[in-house]
């Protein structure tokens, strides 16, 4: 690869017909903030993980390779940043005889997601250093993780600037490129470093963006973002507004945040009142709104309890405008809680199973304060989606245009729709390295057991009617009833018949979709009251005394653990078991008490009750068997999914072929008109 640098005092001339665009510049935190440092800079040595053809490919012996390595950086010691080391946004300062690496997750350049999806083919790093000695190293990563030093400079004496140009071609499966500073004769400050590239000059009209958030009773961390988004200066001429749907009863007008919002943003700020109708509803007005108005070139959807790194928003906009088609564009997540914590890195839909999760290869909750970006294996390959969470994500106005807006389902499973039909009409979707939020992981919700889960339930089902390559939906009906029969030995009655409503209301077909918006969730809420598993009690005065009928066999409760063969024989016994009477001293006081955490079905249904605590640890919640309700159940889950089974293909013609009338913008300007009446 030919690579040259040379220290200059300006920028030579561009090319005849092409502009020289800024893809990504160097940023450090905002605010100094030292909890997040390690995604900005990295003081750390790079030790790259084992390859999994040494230590095998499951994921089990890459974690324990992992522990091997977070111990190792443990004994050496981490190296640890000085607040007062970062002099701006762009400027930081590396002390005398230290070394900085700048290859980290918003520093590093991603360049094979730029090579596989946009028109930029070859790129040029500028770094602009002060600090007599100076030197600056640039590195770049092969797929496999391995790092390959390419060029480096040194500074003799006063401020320079140092250029480098690097081509783009050996990205085809993953690479980044980096570059790390060396402090020698003194102090040396990073002013700033920029990756730009040549386009041709059609291409270098930057597009705008309208940002759309739904928001209940969120008021203060609404407000609190919409403050990040008003004081991003970057932003400016690219922002052409922000759209807050708002949809609860606590309104973000009330926060006390939302003064200083409300001024940093001005004009670009429009709140629109309208009624519960769930992200869905919210996220397709916003869609509508900048359609209507035709005049962004993209609608962001971001969610109102996340903290943003704004550049993410500058990132997107300009991957997006330079993608070979039009492309949808989002960003990571990362934990609100430990913000080093890596949550969503790239999502998949499995066509057999037709369930979300982490694309192969991906590893969840990877800890950047524990495992840096290039001791980091797996981080170096390119991951592909099928979707990107709408917690944030970038869609063209072209897109919405084309395919419509989002399915009407209220929440769940309706950025995963989208970007399955999107890519089925040939637009891709891109998780961009270097684009994230921060937001409440999904690990510490409850939406599996509570009026949730029929959400999750019927729109899965609906997804895959709409999307699903495999003869009656794959292994999703089976996977379907196995779920019940769980949730059922588990004696959590009131979500198997969450699930069984949905699964009834999936069968009612498309067109119920838009009439039940707004009423849904009362129904279902009404419905699973009195139920013991959704009777939640907050109060420790509330909670019944743990009462045995018998000691456990050999003073050993069940584990939470279990292998796959005694998984299955747990499998084929605890249905037989439920046929049992209860025993009735399980009926006033629970035989065991069952953290969150320990909660498997195959543990929880080895009792005749239980208080078991809801994951994020707020209440608990009586659990008692009920043997009536039990068979009761059974039988209607066996009926509903022979149902499903045997009516698949005809009710999947059904939701194909009225797809694009209930995504249309005339049947949402229906479901929106009430409020829309109320604001004229």
């Amino acid at each position: 690869m030919s690579v040259t640098h040379t220290l200059v005092e300006g920028q030579p001339e561009e090319t005849a017909g092409l502009a020289r665009v800024l893809l990504q510049r160097q940023i450090m935190p905002q605010g100094r903030d030292t909890d997040v440092i390690k995604l900005y800079i990295d003081p750390d040595p790079a030790a790259l993980d084992a390859d999994k053809f040494e230590i095998g490919h499951t994921r089990a012996a890459q974690e324990a390779n992992s522990i091997t390595q977070r111990m190792q950086n443990a004994a050496r010691g981490i190296s640890k940043i000085h607040p007062d080391q970062i002099e701006s946004r762009t400027a930081f300062r590396v002390e005398h005889g230290d070394s900085v690496s700048f290859g980290t997750y918003f520093n590093a350049f991603p360049a094979s997601y730029w090579r596989r999806h946009t028109i930029v083919s070859a790129v040029r790093l500028t770094v602009r250093l002060r600090g007599d000695g100076a030197t600056v190293t640039v590195y770049r990563s092969m797929s496999d993780g391995r790092s390959q030093r390419v060029d480096s400079a040194t500074l003799d004496q006063g401020p320079g600037e140092f250029s480098f140009e690097l081509s783009l071609k050996p990205f085809t499966d993953g690479g980044w490129y980096w570059y790390d500073v060396v402090a020698a004769d003194e102090d040396a400050v990073v002013e700033s470093a920029e990756w730009t590239a040549e386009v041709p000059q059609e291409k270098a009209t930057r597009g705008t963006v309208t940002i759309g958030i739904t928001t209940m009773n969120r008021q203060d961390f609404c407000a609190k973002l919409l403050g990040q988004l008003g004081d991003a200066d970057q932003l400016d001429g690219v922002l052409d507004e922000v759209v807050v749907m708002e949809q609860g009863k606590d309104k973000v007008v009330d926060s006390t945040f939302f003064a200083d919002a409300q001024k940093a943003l001005g004009d670009r700020l429009r709140i629109i009142e309208q009624g519960n109708i769930g992200g869905s509803g919210g996220f397709a007005r916003a869609q509508y709104e900048g359609l209507r108005a035709g005049r962004s070139t993209y609608v962001m959807m971001l969610d109102d309890d996340v903290e943003c790194e704004t550049e993410s928003v500058l990132r997107a906009v300009t991957f997006g405008d330079l993608c070979r088609k039009p492309t949808l564009v989002g960003g990571h997540m990362f934990s609100i809680y430990r913000k080093t914590q890596l949550h969503s890195f790239g999502e998949r839909v499995s066509p057999w199973t037709f369930w979300w999760g982490s694309a192969p290869g991906v590893f969840g909750n990877w800890d950047f304060a524990d495992r840096n970006l290039r001791s980091t294996r797996w981080l170096h390959a390119r991951v592909d989606v099928d979707y990107n969470g709408w917690f944030m994500c970038l869609i063209p106005r072209a897109v919405i245009a084309d395919i419509g807006l989002s399915l009407p389902i209220f929440i769940k499973w309706d950025d995963a729709e989208y970007g399955l039909r999107a890519k089925d009409a040939g637009y891709p979707t891109v998780s961009l390295p270097g684009a994230a939020v921060w937001h409440v992981p999904w690990t510490d919700k409850n939406d599996a057991l509570d009026w949730q889960s029929y959400f999750h339930v019927r729109n899965r089902f609906i997804s895959a009617l709409l999307h699903s390559p495999y003869p009656r939906g794959g292994r999703l009906v089976r996977e379907s009833f196995n779920h019940q029969i769980k949730h059922m030995v588990s004696m959590q009655y009131s979500t198997v018949e969450l699930r069984h409503k949905a699964l009834e209301d999936v069968l009612a077909g498309p067109e119920l979709l838009h009439p039940s918006l707004p009423t849904t969730l009362p129904e279902i809420r009404e419905m699973v009251k009195g139920y013991d598993d959704a009777t939640y009690l907050s109060d420790p005065t509330e909670l019944p005394e743990v009462k045995r009928h018998r000691l456990p066999r050999k003073g050993k409760d069940p584990s939470p653990v279990i292998s796959g063969k005694a998984a299955t024989l747990q499998a084929l016994l605890q249905p037989l078991r439920q046929l049992r009477k209860p025993r009735e001293l399980a009926q006033t006081h629970p035989e065991a008490e069952i953290m969150a955490q320990d909660a498997k079905w195959h543990k929880v249904a080895r009792y005749d009750s239980a208080l078991v605590t809801l994951p994020d640890q707020s209440s608990a919640a009586f659990y008692r068997r009920d043997r009536d309700r039990f068979v009761d159940q059974m039988k209607r889950t066996v009926d509903i999914h022979r149902t499903l089974y045997t009516q698949w293909d005809e009710l999947a013609e059904r939701y194909r072929a009225a797809l694009p009338q209930i995504t249309s913008p005339e049947a949402w300007e229906e479901t929106f008109r009430p409020w829309m009446d109320a604001d004229d």
